[in-house]
């Protein structure tokens, strides 16, 4: 894709002296007294920040944090929790400044966090004024919220449209080389991993990745829809029957172009869904009706294992089975471990598939781990996101 980077600006000399404001993604869990319970996107934003203030540029910094209402803030909606973590990885005090869309006091070598830009009126809807005043404060504006990446909001898309100079931070740029690598011009055989509880939620995903992919594995909830489009019982496993058209589609599309949608052969079951629950290896075409599918057997495991380890390129969306209950964790376990030893380019994404790579120790491994959520599986159904399409036409001139 191409988008002008803040390293290109950086190397080239264009940003000491300069006003730099950077949209980051700093929206972290908390707990109710407001502590950050989980610090990544902290962590992953300061990169772009450093590099801004290493440069001598004068740095304002916003992200939106949880679901404000516009135009009314809280107390929990501030971003000082934030301030406060990020001052401590970066050994300095940061000050929040609220009520900033007017004017932002910040002097090259400074660096000052603006108020979470979701209490601004007109922000979700993008609202031009809006984006003009922010794009008015800055000389340069850096994306580097790759989380917000599929939303056309105020302080994403409007302030690229406005801003003297809108570019990638590195963390986006990061995300958007990523996805050209594994979707744009992959190494063959591709190989997608998309499961979780609906196929309703992935249709899009899994008519888009058929049109491209070598394989696509299918998982938990999904999986069972597909095994009863092929003729297979799942008891009482969770399906959505209404939807057999669509995945028998799906299974036709990959036919066509000669690439498959395997079937497991085998699956662990339980009478119930719960953590003691007791597991039963059955071949697929033993399942009793009362019986609940939650998880890949070991011998489909292994095949999709030998499977991922041949491939050039592999895009994983969520666990096979219910991998949070020991009993059922052996097929996304499997699968993990395949990916980790695989010599393929490989990028995961989704908060469940984050959870199996960090159960499983695998982050080492794992090719590029996307950042986010609604943004990747946008990406994986072959939209533009918003803030790619505006970073381009920026670049374009």
């Amino acid at each position: 894709m191409n988008v002008l980077r803040f390293s290109d600006l950086i190397a080239q000399g264009k940003v000491a002296g300069k006003r730099v404001f950077i949209r980051a993604d700093l929206n972290v869990p908390q707990d109710d007294a407001c502590n950050i319970t989980e610090d990544t996107r902290v962590r992953a934003s300061v990169p772009a920040i450093q590099m801004a203030l290493d440069a001598g540029a004068a740095v304002m910094v916003t992200s939106h944090l949880g679901r404000p209402t516009e135009g009314e803030f809280k107390p929990a909606d501030s971003l000082a929790p934030v301030a406060k973590r990020m001052g401590e990885l970066m050994g300095r005090e940061i000050p929040v400044i609220a009520n900033w869309t007017d004017g932002v006091d910040v002097k090259p070598g400074q660096l000052v966090l603006l108020e979470n830009c979701r209490v601004n009126k007109g922000e979700k809807k993008n609202d031009e004024a809006l984006a003009q005043k922010m794009a008015a404060l800055c000389d340069i504006f850096v994306h580097d919220a790759f989380g917000t990446a599929h939303r056309a909001e105020a302080s994403t898309y409007g302030i690229a449209q406005f801003a003297p100079v809108a570019c990638a931070g590195p963390l986006l740029a990061a995300e958007m080389d990523a996805i050209s690598k594994a979707l744009l011009a992959p190494k063959r055989p591709l190989v997608a991993i998309v499961a979780g509880s609906k196929v309703s939620t992935k249709l899009t995903i899994l008519k888009s990745l058929a049109e491209n992919v070598d394989q696509l594995i299918v998982g938990g909830g999904i999986a069972n829809t597909f095994m009863l489009a092929a003729g297979l019982k799942i008891g009482k496993s969770l399906a959505e029957a209404d939807l057999l058209d669509q995945a028998k589609a799906v299974i036709e599309a990959m036919k066509a172009r000669g690439a498959a949608v395997p079937i497991p052969t085998d699956v662990v079951t339980a009478k119930t869904f719960s953590a003691d629950a007791v597991a039963t290896v059955k071949a697929a075409t033993d399942v009793a009706d009362d019986d609940l599918i939650l998880d890949i057997g070991p011998q489909t495991a292994q095949a999709l294992a030998d499977q991922l380890k041949k491939a050039g390129t592999i895009v994983w969306n969520g666990p096979v089975g219910v991998f949070e209950f020991a009993a059922f964790e052996n097929g996304t376990k499997v699968i993990a471990q395949a990916i980790a030893e695989s010599s393929a380019f490989s990028i995961a994404g989704g908060g469940d598939t984050l959870a199996a790579i960090a159960k499983y120790g695998i982050e080492k491994q794992v090719g590029y781990i996307s950042t986010g959520g609604g943004a990747f599986l946008e990406v994986l159904e072959g939209k533009t996101l918003p803030a790619f399409e505006i970073l381009t036409k920026r670049a374009a001139g």
